[in-house]
Order: C-alpha cells, then structure tokens, then sequence
C-alpha cells in the first residue's frame, strides 16, 4: 500500500483504526524537521492547501507534495486561531524541547531545591504545550490553565520532595541503594502530576458530559459515561507517557556507568545519559498518544437511556481529547 494515498484535506494518510496506523500518524506531527521550515516554505504549503480547497491546483501537483504540505501547516499553524505556534510549544518541539527537562529531572544526586526546580519546570513546560495546542474552538477562561498548571506543580513538588525526604530517612538503605531508588522517584511525581492535571482541568466534562456522534457524524446527546470514559483514557496515557522516558534511563545508566570506560571518563557520563533520555523520549511520545483513537467508540448501551432513545445506531463515537 502507498504511503501516500488520495489527499484528503484535514484527514490523517494513516488508518487511525489501528495502533500502527496511529503510531505512524504522530511520528509525522512530532517530527522535529518541521521547525525548520522558512516562512516562505510555510506561505507556499498554505497557498498550495487554499488552492487544493478552491479546485485551483496548478498541473502537476502530487498527492506526495499536498500530504506534505498539510503535514507542515499542521506542524506550525493552530487548526483554531489560525496563528503559528511558538517554536519551543509545538508538539514537533516536545521532545528536543523537553529532552533537557528530563535530564535534569533524572540527575542523580538531587538536592531539594533542585528537585523543586527541575519539577517546576517541567510542569511549566507541559502547561506551555497544553496551552499552545489547545482547542480553542470554544473559548475557555484561563483560570481553568491556572487552576490545572498550579494543581500539577504542587503535586508533582510535594510527591518528589516528600520521597526525597522519606528516602533520606530510610537508614536501611546503602549510599549506592539510595541514589538508584533517588532517581527512580521523578517517575511517581511526574504521573501523579499529570493526571491531577487532565482532573482539574477537565472536571466540569464529568458533571455535565461530552458530546456523542453517530455513524454521520451528528451530535446524538451529551453523555457523562463517555465523559468519563475519555478522561480514563487520557489520564492512562499521561502516565504511560513519563514511564519509559523516567524508568528506562536509570535503568540502562545503571548499567552503563559499571563500563570501564564510563568508569574512567566520568565526563562522558552527561552526554550519554543525556542520549538515553533522547532515545527513551522519542519511543515513548509516539506509543503513548497512539494507545487510543482520538474518535473513541462506546456502545450505546453502556450509556444514558436518553442517548440510546436518540439514535438507532449500537456504537456512538466520542472525542477524548488529549
């Protein structure tokens, strides 16, 4: 099968039914090369979209150069505003971006100002990225970014400090033991931060429900089972994200820093964590956001009697949101 099939305008060129397909979709929109395409490359794919949408195309125009062309303004430009993201904010920036942020997050030997530190960062730049690629279709008080932002920053700072603080006190454990258990401890606060924030920011879906579309697409009726449904889902992937990025790393350092030659050349150590952390973030970005379609299906039958009274379909659809 072509990886470039008939264009279509605002749809993925991966079947976004399976995981692969999925996988596939979001290697293309956290691709890093896409932040260095020119103003001018950006005004061309734009132009070559809005001649695609009149039925203007000139002659010769491929399938390959509008997948590609899409591929780019979605990259760059919010699909809402209009208006291009901030570099560092983009989901083509998370990981080059957000590399340093777990670096720092996994150094060994932590002090608690440097826990609060590295913990406060990160959160404020996940806050950042969330804000960024909003859907801002709907307006939205910026109390609710606030209210979520400060959520995650307490809890992710009070989960750290308070294992920090417990593993200082466990005298049980050896020096050795105490810096591998230390660095392992980024990974409960991060997860835990993360569905606080999918909770506070998304409470009011729970009281009063999400929207469910039929075969058509038509609204049917607004179900808080779904609505809850699609913050399980969320939540599950904002702790699978941090897992292999916060877990792996210590795990493979541990290893490596027994080698002769890391033993030797303790200045190596930096860069080549600093490579594992890449390595961990670029496999675990992808995975994590394609465990679950974007479109979710339900049974009709698992939801209020009112949304089964609505339509004669068995299966409604539902967006999670991410």
């Amino acid at each position: 099968m072509s990886d470039y099939p008939n264009f279509q305008y605002g749809k993925s060129r991966f079947d976004q039914n399976t995981f692969f397909g999925r996988f596939r979709h979001f290697l293309d929109v956290i691709d890093p090369s896409t932040l260095f395409v020119t103003e001018r490359r950006l005004q061309e794919c734009v132009e070559l979209l809005h001649r695609f949408k009149e039925g203007s195309l000139p002659p010769g125009v491929t399938d390959a150069q509008l997948w590609q062309a899409q591929k780019i303004k979605q990259a760059i430009v919010h699909p809402d505003t209009g208006e291009k993201i901030f570099m560092p904010f983009r989901m083509s920036g998370f990981i080059p971006f957000g590399t340093p942020v777990v670096v720092g997050l996994l150094l060994p030997n932590q002090t608690l100002l440097s826990t609060i530190f590295w913990q406060w960062l990160n959160q404020s730049h996940n806050a950042c990225v969330n804000y960024c690629n909003r859907n801002a279709s709907k307006p939205a008080p910026v109390s609710k970014f606030v209210q979520g932002y400060l959520g995650a920053v307490t809890s992710a700072v009070s989960i750290a400090v308070g294992l920090n603080v417990l593993l200082q006190k466990a005298s049980r454990f050896s020096p050795t033991t105490r810096v591998l258990v230390q660095r392992f401890i980024p990974f409960p606060a991060v997860a835990s931060a993360n569905v606080c924030n999918v909770v506070l920011m998304r409470h009011t879906e729970l009281a009063e429900g999400i929207n469910v579309l039929d075969n058509n697409g038509n609204v049917v009726g607004t179900s808080r089972v779904a609505a809850r449904h699609a913050l399980m889902e969320t939540a599950l992937t904002r702790v699978v994200l941090p897992m292999p990025i916060l877990v792996l790393p210590p795990m493979i350092m541990a290893a490596l820093e027994k080698l002769p030659l890391l033993q030797r050349q303790r200045r190596l150590v930096l860069p080549v964590h600093s490579l594992v952390c890449l390595a961990a973030f670029g496999l675990a970005l992808p995975i994590a956001i394609s465990l679950f379609p974007q479109m979710s299906q339900i049974s009709v039958s698992q939801l209020e009697p009112e949304i089964a009274m609505a339509t004669d379909c068995k299966i409604v659809t539902y967006n999670k949101g991410l």
